[in-house]
């Protein structure tokens, strides 16, 4: 009919369609949020289990190499290091009275024919929350089972608990057990909370309702034959700096080997928090507590915005409190003339006494050792020292280009760099030189190669843990005083600091 125009076409249906599909999909998306997400869960994982006793080994007929960390407890031997993460993951808090156990405590963590010796909680989403792990709150540990208070949790918030343990290997079954009221305690098979927004948000749900609204408003639009409205930008608001953000400035010094990551773990800080200044000087572990020192007994009062990367631990520790940050893995080096794939310790120590000179008396190209070292101020000398020299130090400087003796009488040629780089930058350059270096690092320089010690090829931080490989310490971080309160640990058990982490 003339003037008369007809509503059902293809237009109008698709129109028609897509908004009975946009509200399908926001009813289902909320029901799904109220009925399945807003359920009260808390999550947890293990996020290390490393062998950590002098009695460690591999296999039998193979050569006794221990990691050594408890060489003064014997009933220590079989020990292992176990991070477990305990996180909020539903969508809804977690209040003291929300936990179902009869007893005081809220939670168990159970780690299976182990015998647990110490505990510490660390990396606690909120500093208030270690208030609650206290014995009056029901926190203890009795054979295979630590006791956890009843600790409120917010949506997300977390807490870590560092768990030294002996009587069995590492890998053994862990579990935290415990209930919820209108909710559930399970093991974490995914990606958590702390890596991705929450699923249905206040802000999604905004936007969902606010496309729904949009949606209809056009199949109307279109259906009656009037001119669409363009519908207003939902503006997303600036995302707020993460808890725990500190302003002002700190300066990071000590080991040259562990720089690279502390500096990159400063640029984030300083995006991340803004108004943050750090400054990395790695001049050495050594170098690095002598200033730390300095600077803590010049100061009028507390502590001195000063941090202090080690490679393992100093002599002396007076004054000075310490966290365990990282465990790094180190490798001996050398040059691309020398095709030799590994090298055993004895033949290394013999080396280091200068009985060998030469590497045709290893099977390898006639050409002199050259030894490039680290100076007295370095930390991953000392490793060198500790976990492949048994203990005996090197032999004396007697060169300035790596290449000649100051004296014909030297036994050896050794020269020393000041850091990390320079190391592995000589050995890379200078024909029959033989290093050390943090592995990543010596990974990333051309004309040298890793050698294998004793068989047992360098292992990335993943997997460092592990008694076949020897080259290996813990990072730890000191300030000058106490920085913060120590967790209770058992007498039997060595002490575990606040805040350790494992470098992967």
């Amino acid at each position: 009919m003339n003037g008369h125009v007809d509503w059902l076409n293809a237009q109008n249906v698709v129109a028609i369609l897509a908004a009975v599909l946009g509200v399908v999909a926001s009813f289902a998306g909320v029901w799904y949020e109220r009925r399945v997400l807003r359920r009260r869960r808390i999550g947890y994982r293990v996020q290390m289990d490393m062998p950590i006793g002098r009695d460690n080994r591999h296999g039998r007929g193979r050569a006794d190499i221990r990691l050594g960390l408890f060489s003064d407890l014997p009933d220590m031997s079989d020990a292992t290091l176990v991070l477990l993460r305990i996180a909020n993951d539903g969508a809804q808090s977690i209040a003291d009275t929300d936990y179902t156990r009869r007893a005081l405590h809220g939670l168990a963590a159970v780690f299976t024919e182990r015998i647990v010796r110490g505990v510490a909680v660390t990396e606690p989403e909120d500093e208030h929350l270690l208030d609650h792990f206290t014995p009056s709150n029901g926190m203890a540990h009795d054979g295979d089972t630590v006791h956890l208070p009843r600790v409120p949790l917010n949506r997300g918030q977390h807490y870590k608990l560092l768990v030294l343990l002996s009587g069995g290997s590492g890998g053994s079954e862990v579990r935290v057990t415990g209930g919820i009221r209108d909710g559930v305690v399970a093991r974490n098979r995914s990606t958590t909370v702390d890596d991705k927004s929450p699923l249905f948000s206040r802000f999604s749900r905004a936007i969902i309702i606010g496309l729904t609204l949009g949606i209809v408003a056009l199949a109307v639009i279109i259906v009656s034959g009037q001119d669409a409205v363009p519908a207003p930008v939902a503006i997303r608001p600036p995302t707020p700096p993460p808890l725990g953000c500190a302003t002002g400035r700190l300066t990071v010094n000590g080991s040259t080997a562990f720089a690279p990551v502390v500096q990159e773990v400063a640029r984030r800080y300083q995006t991340d928090c803004r108004g943050s200044t750090v400054t990395v000087a790695a001049q050495g572990s050594n170098k690095g507590v002598q200033d730390l020192t300095k600077a803590g007994a010049a100061a009028a009062s507390g502590s001195p915005t000063v941090l202090t990367v080690y490679d393992g631990q100093p002599e002396s520790r007076a004054h000075l409190s310490g966290l365990s940050v990282a465990l790094s893995t180190f490798a001996v080096v050398v040059n691309n003339q020398v095709p030799l794939p590994g090298l055993t310790s004895t033949s290394i120590r013999s080396i280091y006494r200068g009985d060998i000179a030469n590497w045709n008396q290893l099977g390898g190209p006639d050409l002199p050792i050259r030894l490039v070292s680290r100076g007295a101020d370095s930390g991953t000398r000392d490793v060198f020292r500790s976990r492949i020299l048994d203990g005996v130090g090197e032999p004396a400087l007697t060169s300035q280009d790596c290449l000649h003796t100051s004296s014909p009488r030297d036994r050896v040629i050794r020269c020393e760099r000041d850091d990390t780089e320079g190391v592995l930058s000589t050995v890379a350059t200078v024909p029959g030189a033989i290093g050390y270096g943090e592995l990543e690092a010596a990974g990333a320089v051309h004309g040298l190669h890793t050698l294998a010690l004793d068989g047992r090829a360098p292992v990335d931080g993943a997997t460092a843990g592990s008694p076949l490989y020897p080259f290996v310490e813990i990072e730890h971080a000191y300030t000058y005083g106490e920085s913060r309160p120590r967790a209770p640990s058992s007498p039997a058990s060595a002490t575990i600091w606040p805040g350790a982490a494992v470098r992967t």
